[in-house]
């Protein structure tokens, strides 16, 4: 969801995603660090600063990028979000994190197109 919401916030302006993960991410947040400690407060800085090179690089990207390969991305993420639900429910066992660079495949297939 961060990956495809920045991306998605970067390039079409809609923040739903990226409102939506923060929501998440702000409750597991307050049940981890009454286990963790404080240390999860500073985890949110690295969240905030990858989350936000994403966006600013999409951004700066939004002219280049056709509206084909935006809707290949967010499909690609799609599916990705969909293996990590797979994954919690203890249906398969997906190594997602492996396949995150897949993202970014519609960008190279499309700059081979030209």
């Amino acid at each position: 969801m961060a990956i495809v919401g920045s991306l998605e916030s970067g390039l079409t302006g809609n923040h739903q995603m990226l409102y939506a993960k923060s929501i998440l991410d702000g409750v597991s947040s307050i049940i981890f660090s009454s286990t963790l400690g404080i240390g999860v407060i500073f985890s949110s800085v690295a969240v905030f600063v990858y989350q936000g090179l994403i966006t600013i690089c999409a951004t700066f990207l939004k002219g280049i990028l056709l509206e084909s390969v935006i809707s290949n991305m967010t499909s690609i993420g799609s599916l990705l979000i969909i293996g990590l639900g797979l994954n919690m429910l203890n249906i398969t066992k997906i190594k997602v994190a492996n396949l995150l660079p897949a993202v970014f495949i519609p960008i190279l297939y499309q700059l081979f197109l030209i």
